[in-house]
């Protein structure tokens, strides 16, 4: 692996796991930039096929859903449908007649990058106030701050931190372990091409990824005290290994059509931000999900 790709990973993990820790309106403006250079760099896969996006409107109402996302997460969901509305109006009254290209196009980019992205701040935001003290407090919690007592180890446990928190690092170690299990197992001992979509991943690297991802998920769930560790770690894992391959893939799939090979060169080593953030676009609403509905089903069974 080149040293700029090793790099790279390593600077963008610390940038992670900073705004992770410091939550509320750090992480959400963390988010944003990775929506906006994520949504430009998708707007040109798009435009390399001919199509003429309402990328701008679609930019806007993106970032307006994670602000909303701060707030009120209802309200969060009404601002698709309203979003998407806005777009077509937009495309409605332009020079030249928008096609359908185009309107689907707009609606996916906002799908796709803005709206699941924004799962990723509700996930974060679980039991918490959703605000810092910028520029000099701490993301507060429902029960205080964590930062507080955070030099007292002896009444501190990674069980103790806000759900929020835990959760977002736990899902991230997931992604990790995924994505570093299939690349190596996948390079060494990869013989069974795994898709056409891209050429380069295994089925040997696709199933150790997965079994990596699980093997991370039950040591969280355990250190969680998550109820039925051993169920829950299980699933968390599969869902989160599954989904993380198969945003990837649908990446891989997008580059393929729009004929490129890296959705950008923002980052040395691993091309633009879709190129390094594709595991993730699928897997942060699934959590959220299996943590706000599933969990509490498990717990009473």
């Amino acid at each position: 692996m080149p040293w700029s790709r090793i790099i790279s990973g390593i600077v963008a993990i610390a940038l992670a796991l900073g705004a992770t820790l410091l939550g509320g309106w750090y992480f959400t403006i963390a988010i944003a930039v990775v929506v906006l250079l994520g949504q430009e760099e998708y707007f040109n896969l798009v435009r390399a096929r001919g199509i003429l996006p309402a990328a701008k409107t679609t930019m806007f109402v993106s970032l307006a859903l994670l602000v909303i996302c701060n707030f009120n997460e209802s309200l969060a969901d009404a601002v698709m449908p309203i979003a998407g509305t806005l777009i077509c109006f937009y495309l409605l009254f332009q020079p030249k007649m928008a096609t359908i290209a185009d309107i689907s196009a707009s609606i996916m980019g906002l799908f796709y990058v803005g709206y699941l992205s924004s799962y990723w701040v509700r996930l974060r935001n679980l039991d918490s106030l959703a605000y810092s003290n910028m520029p000099y407090g701490y993301a507060r919690q429902a029960n205080g701050s964590y930062w507080t007592n955070i030099g007292n180890f002896q009444e501190y446990s990674f069980a103790s931190l806000p759900p929020g928190l835990s959760l977002t690092v736990l899902t991230f170690f997931c992604i990790w372990a995924a994505d570093i299990g299939a690349y190596v197992i996948g390079k060494f001992f990869g013989k069974t091409r795994l898709s056409d979509i891209s050429p380069k991943k295994t089925v040997e690297g696709a199933v150790f990824g997965i079994i990596a991802s699980v093997a991370v998920a039950l040591v969280g769930a355990y250190y969680l005290h998550l109820p039925k560790f051993l169920f829950t770690g299980v699933g968390l894992g599969l869902l989160i290994g599954i989904a993380s391959l198969l945003g990837d893939l649908t990446e891989s799939m997008l580059k393929r059509d729009a004929g490129v090979k890296d959705s950008g060169q923002l980052i040395p080593g691993h091309g633009g931000i879709l190129d390094r953030t594709d595991s993730y676009i699928f897997t942060a609403p699934l959590v959220y999900y299996f943590v706000t509905l599933l969990l509490p089903l498990i717990a009473n069974l």
